[in-house]
């Protein structure tokens, strides 16, 4: 309990969204009420030069997504938030599946004009598996967008999660003249800009007084007297509990790239947003007001500074407290380990920490000791569980072009695959390097890393494979026949486990009748 105080001043969480919903500017403005940035920048716009803080990498940049999800610690009103921008498009799941696990609660981010789009589906999926609790935010309310009503109907049936509106909008698109708090009962009026601080809110204690006529005009305070009637004969007050419960989304309307309506939902966040929890692992349930330190490897990220070769472990305080120079246990390599410099965020501007406690994320600079779901303990032999890892879907082989980078090339591939957004396999008695991906763009990238990171320019080949199928047997000998039988779909990942890559449904089922003592697992987990 000695640490009571610390865990009790922490949030983490996630801003997750399907692409282009506004999730990168939101969390830009987030930076700028805690102090730490001053002026906020955009991910597509002409005319502000500055670019996002959490977009740090160069093709993030030239494309204006985010593919790696980054991490920043800033201060709010006296509460650490550790906030995690994650990837919205569909070919980086994994690494958005992946920092799920490390955060205690998710903001969702859904535009108004597309309202719930595939990406927001399987991403809520998700955080139902675990009963992450939600906050809603509507973004681009500036723009013509679907009617509020039908937007709050439709999120409730596609993500089937009851919603609680925290504020409530006048109009939308070129009429948008702002939000009515619901639980503050004030008045927020809409004005365009992009600074932190904005005009105060007018207290309203009776909507029927005759500023809100003022402020508004007849037709639209009428409007908004019946709105806020019927919203609160339908949903009343919120209750915490089942907001944490994962049962009810709080939400907020606002426009993030003109900083409105971002202040109220942050000034909820922290009044109701869950504290670090206690985590399950393979042996046993670990609390988090535990003395022990206790936390996992969430995501590995190589060259954050492209000036050195760095590599950068995500780590997760689960329990206790980390400190600098303090020996931890390595659970799946069985060693001690300690870090001399760990580093807190912002991005990719990091500075040294001395320590810290449940709840923060901190890099761990990794000299490749580090795999995705490692644990470090004071001890004790367990790992933490649900962390998924999933089969790759699309083969291409990777042809080498100047034969001269051949070891820039390997150690290339070694270092961006363990990022976890992708795997590689040597084909079984040979050379050839597969990569192995979840989605297209994957490919773009691990091509644009290794040709600016690296100096190799690669080509690749599709290959006509369906699965990739982990082996395991008790019978040495029948997984060695199977392996020479068919060594043209043989191959090894990188920790020298053997992979079936199958071309079809069809030849997979075939092999597992026929092969009943070979045990085909769809994950490498197998092998922790």
């Amino acid at each position: 309990m000695k640490y009571h105080n610390e865990i009790a001043r922490r949030k983490t969480f996630a801003i997750i969204s399907h692409p282009d919903a506004g999730k990168t500017t939101l969390t830009e403005k987030f930076l700028l009420f805690g102090g730490a940035i001053q002026v906020a920048g955009a991910v597509k716009s002409n005319k502000i030069k500055k670019h996002a803080t959490s977009d740090f990498m160069e093709i993030e940049r030239q494309r204006g997504i985010s593919v790696a999800t980054s991490v920043m610690s800033f201060e709010y009103n006296n509460v650490l938030i550790n906030l995690l921008d994650t990837p919205g498009h569909k070919d980086f799941a994994e690494d958005t599946y992946r920092t799920l696990t490390a955060v205690d609660s998710v903001i969702l981010v859904i535009d108004s004009v597309n309202g719930v789009e595939a990406q927001t589906r399987r991403l809520m999926e998700v955080c139902r598996m675990r009963d992450t609790p939600v906050i809603v935010f509507i973004n681009k309310m500036d723009r013509d967008g679907k009617n509020r009503f039908d937007l709050l109907e439709e999120i409730e049936k596609e993500l089937a999660i009851h919603l609680h509106p925290m504020t409530w909008p006048i109009n939308s698109g070129k009429e948008f003249k702002g939000v009515y708090n619901l639980h503050d009962k004030n008045l927020l009026l809409f004005t365009a800009g992009t600074k932190g601080a904005e005009e105060g809110a007018i207290p309203i204690s009776d909507l029927h007084d005759e500023v809100v006529n003022d402020k508004l005009g007849e037709k639209d305070a009428h409007q908004l007297r019946d709105d806020v009637e019927l919203v609160d004969g339908v949903h009343g007050q919120l209750k915490i509990q089942d907001y944490l419960d994962g049962k009810v989304a709080p939400v907020f309307f606002g426009s993030a790239i003109n900083n409105f309506g971002v202040k109220e939902m942050l000034d909820t966040f922290i009044r109701i947003a869950p504290t670090p929890r206690s985590r399950e692992t393979t042996v046993r349930p670990v609390d988090v007001e535990e003395d022990k330190m206790s936390g996992f490897v969430f995501k590995i990220h190589a060259n954050l500074d492209p000036k050195h070769r760095d590599r950068i472990a995500f780590f997760r305080v689960c329990s206790g407290k980390f400190e600098r120079n303090k020996y931890f246990h390595h659970v799946r390599l069985d060693k001690d380990v300690r870090f001399s410099n760990p580093y807190s965020f912002m991005a990719r501007d990091k500075s040294i920490i001395e320590d810290a406690y449940a709840g923060d994320v901190v890099g761990l600079f990794d000299t490749g000791n580090f795999k995705i779901g490692d644990t470090l303990t004071e001890g004790e032999d367990f790992f933490f569980t649900g962390i998924p890892s999933f089969s790759p879907e699309i083969f291409k082989e990777v042809v080498n072009k100047d034969p001269m980078k051949t070891k820039q090339l390997e150690k290339g591939l070694l270092q961006l695959t363990d990022e976890g957004v992708a795997q590689l396999f040597t084909q079984f008695g040979g050379n050839k390097k597969i990569i192995g991906c979840v989605g297209e763009l994957q490919f773009e990238v691990i091509q644009y890393r290794l040709l600016h990171e690296y100096g190799a320019s690669v080509v690749f080949n599709t290959l006509p494979f369906y699965k990739a199928c982990w082996l395991t047997s008790k019978h040495a000998a029948k997984l060695l026949d199977f392996s020479r039988f068919k060594q043209a779909n043989i191959a090894e990942d990188k920790d020298g486990h053997m992979v079936y890559l199958a071309q079809s449904e069809w030849f997979l089922n075939t092999e597992r009748t026929n092969n009943p003592d070979i045990e085909f697992h769809f994950t490498s987990e197998i092998h922790k």
